[in-house]
């Protein structure tokens, strides 16, 4: 696995990443030359990101209230992160988490990292993929405005 592309203009969500100097460490995580992608690679790749996440202290499985069992992948001071490696359905869910926990003042921007369409490609069908979501932040730019830093790998 490595690093694809950043897309850092959404509500420039690179010069928050970068205040915190988390930009470069965040996508550090997804140079890892000993996962390859493909067909089943997904429980290595998320293995391989918590553990980076838990070594530098962050909180994972994270509830967005006491009241629901809806999580996101990790919170850290306020920062949040999601990991999409499954269906393209599940993308617009995880704005939508990352949106609220900006709105209800929990976090002041957030990062999403997915796979290149090439790379969603060979891990299966119909997976999330970075062009894709990059798209859909440019078209609902006025409804999802927490600052998201999307980060592309293959």
């Amino acid at each position: 696995m490595k690093l694809a592309y950043t897309y850092d203009n959404h509500h420039e969500a690179g010069a928050v990443w970068e205040n915190r100097d988390l930009k470069e460490w965040l996508t550090d995580v997804f140079e890892e030359p000993s996962i390859a992608i493909g067909k089943r690679c997904t429980g290595a790749i998320r293995e391989h990101v918590e553990k980076e996440f838990l070594n530098d202290g962050w909180a994972m499985d994270v509830r967005l209230d006491s009241e629901s069992m809806i999580k996101i992948f990790s919170l850290k001071n306020d920062l949040a992160f999601q990991l999409q490696t499954g269906n393209m359905s599940r993308a617009p869910y995880d704005l939508l988490k990352l949106e609220y926990l900006y709105k209800s003042g929990r976090i002041e921007a957030a990062a999403l990292a997915l796979p290149t369409r090439e790379a969603a490609k060979e891990i299966g069908d119909n997976i999330a993929s970075a062009e894709r979501v990059i798209r859909e932040l440019k078209l609902f730019d006025r409804v999802i405005t927490v600052p998201i830093l999307v980060v592309a790998f293959e």
